[in-house]
């Protein structure tokens, strides 16, 4: 029974607020196991399965053109087994089409299939059209450039346009998958361009910022039109982007222009990475996952919103079986039809731990040699546990998967955030644990005072083959710009000084080194600190600056030639950089200095002693007493040697600067 006086308070209290709405249980609707989603084919006759346990009805049709017009034909599909529906065409059949679900009553909106492998203009319909016969001459014997072991790689980051639209790269399809292929370019003074300069600069593996289909860019609009965008809102996942092909309109011209590339950078002795963006969607809402199986794609918060561990609005749930399944074919399928010889990972760490796995799984079926690594942080929190997911912390979980490192990034040039505030190759003292983090590749050293360390207070890689260098990427400013943000009145002499130390660190250190295509003659962006759907004007590559400063771009070259030339700077496992790299003792704020000893990864070199100096001034490092011989000052490389030092006690080591010797 209920007392009066309770009776009178319940009455008068507010009605409860509405219960937040439930979501399904996902993991009770059906998987599919088999490797036919999508459009297959069997001579001229396509079939296509679509995975949507929830529709009623599913229909195919057919349209004459990529956008607009008229169904041609309408077909109910088949309810299958694992939740899918099928139809199979009749043989010939061509044009391009869409599906349609009945959920609850309702017909969602028309979408290409997500398997789709080629697409008409804007990515809104599938082609009925085989990709496999879409190929460039000499396809079938292409072959992916050696590599002996992982910490071989020098990874040059570069976008399609960035790459070939300034009116002096001497290029031809500007913009293009064919102008990035092209080779023989000059710009000013006669300087390579283009692929010949990636060949030139020594790098193994080109870095490609998103070529699959993105949403950002109107693919119907003018070639006059200045559009760009980096390409982090992918449309259609296993597609290459429309405004990269010379005709977007036809489903063959993207594929074949795109693997065009690919044999001409393989064909140059260069791997192709692609960077690849599954941990959301451009639109969640309109994208064909949400309408062909509401939700079951993304993650959302207890009050049914969507999450947004990506800031983008959305995350998608890679831990659920289709969606796994989904992500790990979508790679397979690059690496297999397009050659791909690496992936990098937009956030990886919004990803989970089984996902990344099962791709490594998926690779390595193909090729052991294929790299992967990726972003192992997120944008925001996200309802999968920690634990779970990607993130550089549980690097030791993932093997053969890399991740960057921002310790060595943010504690050579400063925070990335705060553009102001100096690093230690700027004269900022109490960074040079930080710094030390990235030589030893993240990897456990002795050595090391992990409390001192920016971000990370223990080490994350197992080994160097985990650990991304690095300074600049197209995220945030450029090297240069953040260089001159944060020492403000510095002389450009000065601020040439600190580019070179900076980078001069990150190709010396153990690990993976990574460069944004254009540092190496001091690329800037005119101080964007976010240029993603800037105009050329502002992204893209100045091959003025190559001529400019050619002295600059003649020591990075040389640079990556002395990494390439000494297995010293390349050692395998942690265990050999524990065993052969050691700091010297001490020293004072603002040095670094470290030996590799003993012939170390069966170098010629017995002893390499690397000295780093970010103060202002010149210093006075001690060294045991010795003849060295100066490979690096400054701004020479000298692989023979640039002259000779007969050492009683120490060594003077100018200002923002470095040194190498060897004995």
């Amino acid at each position: 029974m209920i007392r009066p006086l309770l009776l009178l308070l319940v009455l008068l209290s507010p009605a409860p607020a509405s219960a937040a709405p439930s979501l399904p249980d996902y993991a009770t609707y059906p998987t599919y196991l088999g490797p036919d989603l999508g459009l297959t084919w069997r001579g001229a006759q396509a079939t296509l399965r679509v995975w949507a346990p929830t529709a009623e009805a599913l229909h195919l049709k057919l349209y004459p053109t990529g956008s607009g017009g008229t169904t041609t034909a309408d077909y109910a599909m088949t309810k299958a087994e694992g939740g899918t529906w099928t139809y199979t065409l009749p043989a010939g059949t061509t044009g391009f089409y869409a599906v349609q679900a009945t959920i609850a009553g309702k017909k969602m909106a028309e979408v290409a299939d997500p398997y789709a492998h080629a697409v008409g203009v804007n990515g809104l319909r599938g082609a009925v059209f085989n990709p496999i016969i879409a190929e460039p001459p000499g396809w079938k014997d292409d072959l992916r450039p050696a590599l002996k072991q992982t910490t071989d790689i020098v990874i040059g980051e570069v976008h399609v346009r960035d790459l070939t639209m300034h009116p002096q790269s001497g290029v031809r399809h500007k913009g293009k998958f064919l102008g990035a292929a092209q080779t023989g370019t000059r710009g000013p003074d006669g300087v390579s361009t283009g692929l010949d300069h990636l060949v030139e600069l020594g790098l193994t593996h080109v870095h490609l910022l998103p070529t699959n289909d993105f949403a950002s860019i109107d693919e119907a609009a003018p070639a006059s039109a200045n559009r760009y965008n980096w390409g982090y809102d992918p449309q259609n996942y296993t597609v290459p982007e429309g405004t990269y092909s010379t005709d977007a309109t036809n489903p063959a011209a993207r594929i074949r222009e795109f693997k065009q590339l690919v044999e001409n950078l393989h064909g140059a002795g260069l791997r192709v990475v692609l960077d690849v963006v599954y941990n959301h969607t451009a639109d969640a809402r309109r994208s064909n996952f949400e309408q062909l199986v509401p939700g079951y794609y993304y993650r959302h918060n207890p009050d049914g919103t969507l999450s947004n561990a990506t800031a983008c609005g959305n995350e998608v749930a890679s831990e659920r079986p289709m969606v796994r399944k989904f992500i790990v074919e979508s790679v397979a399928y690059w690496a297999q039809h397009y050659h791909a010889d690496g992936f990098r990972f937009d956030l990886m760490g919004v990803l989970d731990i089984e996902t990344m796995r099962a791709v490594r799984v998926a690779l390595d079926q193909q090729d052991h040699s294929i790299f992967i690594y990726g972003e192992g942080w997120t944008a925001g929190p996200s309802p999968l546990p920690d634990n779970k997911r990607a993130l550089k912390g549980n690097m030791m979980k993932l093997d053969r998967i890399a991740a960057f490192g921002d310790e060595l990034r943010d504690g050579v040039k400063g925070h990335y955030a705060h553009q102001t505030e100096p690093g230690f190759a700027s004269g900022q003292p109490g960074l040079e644990e930080s710094v030390k983090f990235g030589i030893v590749a993240a990897t456990q050293h002795p050595q090391l005072d992990y409390t001192k360390v920016n971000y990370s207070k223990a080490p994350w890689a197992g080994a160097p083959s985990q650990a991304i260098n690095y300074v600049a990427c197209h995220d945030d400013r450029v090297l240069w710009d953040k260089l001159k943000a944060s020492n403000p009145n510095t002389s450009e002499d000065s601020l040439i000084k600190m580019d070179l130390l900076s980078n001069t660190i990150v190709f010396t250190s153990q690990g993976v080194p990574f460069l944004p295509v254009g540092d190496e003659f001091l690329r800037t962006k005119g101080g964007s600190s976010n240029s993603y759907n800037q105009p050329d004007s502002v992204n893209q590559i100045d091959w003025g600056r190559k001529a400019k400063y050619v002295g600059v771009y003649e020591f990075y070259r040389k640079l990556l030639a002395l990494r390439k030339g000494h297995p010293a700077f390349r050692l395998p496992s942690a265990e050999l950089i524990q065993q052969h790299l050691e700091f010297l003792p001490n020293m004072a704020p603002g040095i670094i200095a470290y030996q590799l000893k003993d012939h170390a990864g069966g170098d010629t070199w017995n002893t390499i002693t690397v000295i780093f100096n970010g103060n202002r001034s010149a210093w006075s490092v001690p060294l045991p007493r010795d003849t060295y011989k100066v490979v690096l000052r400054g701004n020479q490389i000298q692989e023979e040697g640039l002259d000779v030092l007969e050492v009683t006690s120490g060594v003077q080591v100018p200002g923002n600067s470095a040194l190498i010797l060897v004995r």
